[in-house]
């Protein structure tokens, strides 16, 4: 550009905007969302006098910055309640609409430096602490729920996951045992002393699965119904959000703002594999969105091996890429015999190779700084 980035920062801090209803925990934050507006070389003042008049139309405070050729336009205002700017790219003189500020405001570390530590009926998951969560994709039976979450607290988990609701492809496949699965979880809870993770797929089933999770599961699926988010927000429950498998990092990131905006500060994010040209593997696990969500939200980071590669063998070796990387645990799938499982047997791991895989991330774990 023609016009220094300085000075239309420096400008652009002597407006004065005005603070938003934003909610309660973050009551302590500004937000003056600015925007520039940059012309085409050799706007008329006219073109110019008509942009500064949409802007204000728009509810946003405009302040024109003029160099030789180009003229930039900075606004601020507050997205959330008024017209994005991007439609002023219909109008000719109009170059192109920059955002100075991340779209996530909430989910951002610009709006909040230090890592969030949530807390799972008493688990920490974010800080010092690496969490692991494991058991079986879907819960077929007591007898197989009840073995596994014994084999994953002896080796070391603090979190037993367990599908009662399956979303799947096909409609012949098993679809989990839904409240009987509940009645189960709630019962292996109570035998082992593990929190629950499970996944809801309906805003009619939040209140129920909330009556029994610890943590809310929303998967790759459901990644951005927005309804499903906003409700699951309003549940109060700790909420982990497992990214889409065709979903942008912004996109991932925005979908968690959705549960923080709604007054939900206990969110984790789930990096579980995007769809790619590979066929080698199930999915693509995507390692480099885990530090760059490390990096742009103070937000606590899982990964899912297992359905990151839906491949068993290749589970222990991602587990400890994630560790080494500064991922905040881990979520992976356990079946006492894989062989029989009901679905995606192909990718979960028995009883020896999780304690196994658990003994094997240890030195990757305290390299990172961190406990198990």
């Amino acid at each position: 550009m023609r016009i220094s980035i300085a000075r239309i920062a420096a400008k652009m801090l002597q407006l004065s905007p005005a603070s938003a209803s934003i909610p309660s925990h973050f009551d302590s934050l500004i937000f003056p969302f600015p925007m520039i507006i940059v012309l085409r070389p050799g706007a008329s003042p006219q073109q110019i006098d008509q942009i500064i008049a949409e802007v204000k139309a728009l509810g946003y405070e405009p302040s024109p910055i003029s160099g030789v050729e180009q003229t930039v336009i900075a606004a601020i205002g507050d997205e959330r309640t008024h017209q994005d700017l991007q439609s002023l790219t219909a109008l000719p003189q109009v170059e192109r609409v920059l955002r100075v500020q991340k779209r996530y405001k909430l989910a951002s570390r610009e709006s909040h430096p230090a890592n969030t530590i949530v807390n799972a009926s008493g688990i920490p998951i974010g800080g010092p602490q690496f969490c692991v969560m494991a058991g079986p994709c879907s819960v077929e039976n007591a007898t197989q729920l009840f073995a596994t979450a014994d084999a994953v607290k002896a080796a070391g988990a603090t979190i037993l996951r367990g599908g009662a609701y399956k979303p799947r492809t096909s409609p012949y496949e098993f679809q989990g045992l839904g409240v009987e699965g509940l009645r189960l979880l709630r019962e292996a809870r109570d035998r082992t002393g593990l929190k629950i993770i499970t996944e809801v797929l309906s805003e009619r089933d939040v209140e129920h699965v909330a009556e029994t999770a610890d943590i809310l599961q929303i998967g790759a699926r459901n990644a951005q119904n927005f309804r499903l988010l906003i409700e699951c927000a309003h549940s109060g429950k700790p909420v982990m959000l497992k990214r889409g498998m065709s979903e942008k990092i912004e996109e991932w990131l925005l979908a968690a703002e959705y549960l923080l905006a709604h007054g939900n500060p206990n969110v984790l994010l789930c990096e579980r594999g995007i769809r790619t040209f590979e066929t080698y593997t199930r999915n693509t696990l995507d390692l480099a969105a885990v530090a760059i969500a490390k990096k742009e939200s103070h937000l606590p980071v899982i990964v899912d091996p297992s359905q990151g590669c839906g491949r068993a063998d290749l589970v222990t070796s991602l587990c400890c890429g994630a560790a080494a990387l500064g991922a905040d645990g881990l979520i992976i799938e356990v079946h006492p015999n894989p062989a029989e499982a009901m679905n995606d047997g192909q990718q979960q791991v028995d009883f020896d190779a999780f304690r196994q895989l658990m003994e094997r991330i240890q030195p990757f774990v305290s390299a990172a700084g961190r406990t198990m």
